[in-house]
C-alpha cells in the first residue's frame, strides 16, 4: 500500500502530518491570490487542519503527491480574476476541483475576514456539499478554453463600450456647466464640426481630448461586434432578437444544454421575483437580479425590440396593456424571462419557434 508522509513548508520544528494511505478522502479549501495560495487540508472526516500559505508552485506539486500516493483529492476554489487555468491543471492530475461563486463566508458576522479564515470555511463547505449538502456553495460551471475566448471578446466590447460612454458623459458636463446642451453623440464627426463654433476655445479645447478618444473607442467597439457577428454560427433568428444580441447570449451562456427545466434558465437570468413569505402570509417584491448581468441586459433590450418586430408574439400582450412606467418596467420583465425560456426551448430543440410565436428573419 502506497503511504505519503505531507508536511509544510520546511522550517525549524515544524511537525511531520500523519500519513496520507491510499483511498484516503482528501479535502482542500484553496483561498487564490495572485502570488499565493493559502491552503487548508481535510484528510476523511477528520477536523480541518491549519491552513497554511504557499506558492503556487507548491501548492500544485503538494496537492500531486498526494495524488500520485492514491488518494482521492477534491479541491475548490473561489472564482475570480486568477481565472480557470488552476482548475484544468488539477483536473490534469486526477483531481475532483469545483469552482464556486465568491460569497461572504462569515455567516455569524464575526467581522474577522483572513484567508486562512476563508480557505478552512472553503475546506468546511467542500465537505458538506460532498455529503450531499448541495446548498453548501453554488456551483460554477467552468466553460472550455474556446468558449472563454468568445465570451471574453464580447466582455471587451461591453468594456471599449463602458470607456466610451464615459467620455460621453465627462463632455457633457464640461458642456452643461456652461449652459450649453450638446446633442446625446456631440463627439461624431458631423455634430462636433457644427458644436465647434458655438463653444469658447478654452472649453473647445478641453473637449477635443474627449472627443477623440470617443472616436475612437467607437470605432473599436465596432470593429469588435463585426468579429462577434462574423465567428457567430448560430443560423436563423427571430426578428428582432439580432446577430449580435444572439451570438453574446450565446456567448454568455456556453451551453443551453445545461439547463435541465425553464426554472434552471429562469433563475440564471435573475428575473425571477424575490420572494418573503412567512407562516400565512405570502409576498413576491423586485426580481433577484442573482445571476448573469450580462444575459439579463441583453433580454431587456431585445424584449423592447420585439414590440416592433413580433406583433403576434403572445407574452407581448401584458406589455402593449400596460399603463404606466413602472407597470410597463414590470411587465418587459416578465417577457425578458419569457423569451429567455424560449430560446431555450428552441436552442435545444424541445420546440419550434413557430409553435412558440415567434417570427424567424428570412435566409
Amino acid at each position: 500500500m502506497n503511504t505519503l508522509t505531507i508536511t509544510k513548508e520546511p522550517r525549524e520544528g515544524a511537525k511531520k502530518r500523519a500519513p496520507v494511505q491510499a483511498g484516503t478522502l482528501v479535502k482542500f479549501g484553496l483561498d487564490v491570490h495572485a502570488r499565493q495560495i493559502t491552503v487548508c487540508r481535510q484528510l476523511d472526516g477528520q477536523r480541518p487542519q491549519p491552513a497554511q500559505r504557499l506558492s503556487w508552485a507548491r501548492c500544485e506539486r503538494w496537492i500531486s503527491e498526494h495524488v500520485a500516493a492514491g488518494a482521492q483529492v477534491h479541491t475548490c476554489y473561489e472564482a475570480g480574476p486568477c481565472g480557470y487555468g488552476l482548475h484544468r491543471r488539477l483536473l490534469q492530475m486526477g483531481v475532483t476541483n469545483l469552482v464556486v461563486v465568491p460569497q461572504i463566508w462569515d455567516e455569524r458576522r464575526r467581522r474577522v475576514k483572513t484567508d486562512k479564515r476563508d480557505a478552512k470555511e472553503l475546506c468546511d463547505r467542500l465537505d458538506r456539499y460532498q455529503r450531499g449538502n448541495l446548498e453548501a456553495f453554488a456551483v460554477v460551471r467552468v466553460p472550455t478554453p474556446v468558449q472563454e475566448q468568445r465570451r471574453a471578446l464580447g466582455r471587451q466590447r461591453e468594456s471599449v463600450q463602458k470607456q466610451r460612454q464615459r467620455c460621453e458623459l465627462r463632455g457633457h458636463g464640461l458642456m452643461l456647466a456652461q449652459e450649453i446642451e450638446a446633442p446625446p453623440r456631440w463627439w461624431l464627426p458631423s455634430s462636433w464640426a457644427q458644436l465647434q463654433t458655438q463653444l469658447p476655445p478654452w472649453l473647445r479645447d478641453n473637449l477635443e481630448c474627449w472627443q477623440a478618444q470617443a472616436q475612437t473607442l467607437f470605432a473599436q467597439e465596432g470593429a469588435l461586434a463585426e468579429r462577434i457577428v462574423a465567428g457567430y454560427q448560430g443560423g436563423p433568428q427571430p426578428k428582432g432578437l439580432g446577430q449580435l444580441t444572439a451570438a453574446l447570449l450565446d456567448a454568455e451562456i456556453c451551453d443551453w444544454h445545461r439547463f435541465t427545466g425553464r426554472r434552471g434558465i429562469s433563475s440564471y437570468t435573475g428575473l425571477c421575483p424575490s420572494e418573503h413569505s412567512s407562516g400565512g402570509s405570502q409576498h413576491q417584491g423586485a426580481v433577484t437580479k442573482y445571476g448573469n448581468p450580462r444575459v439579463r441586459r441583453l433580454l431587456i433590450e431585445a424584449a423592447w425590440r420585439l414590440l416592433q418586430w413580433q406583433p403576434d408574439y403572445a407574452p407581448l400582450r401584458r406589455l402593449r396593456e400596460a399603463k404606466g412606467k413602472r407597470a410597463r418596467k414590470r411587465a418587459v420583465v416578465a417577457v425578458a424571462r419569457q423569451l429567455a425560456v424560449d430560446l431555450w426551448r428552441v436552442r435545444t430543440h424541445r420546440s419550434s419557434a413557430e409553435a412558440l410565436g415567434l417570427v424567424m428573419q428570412e435566409d
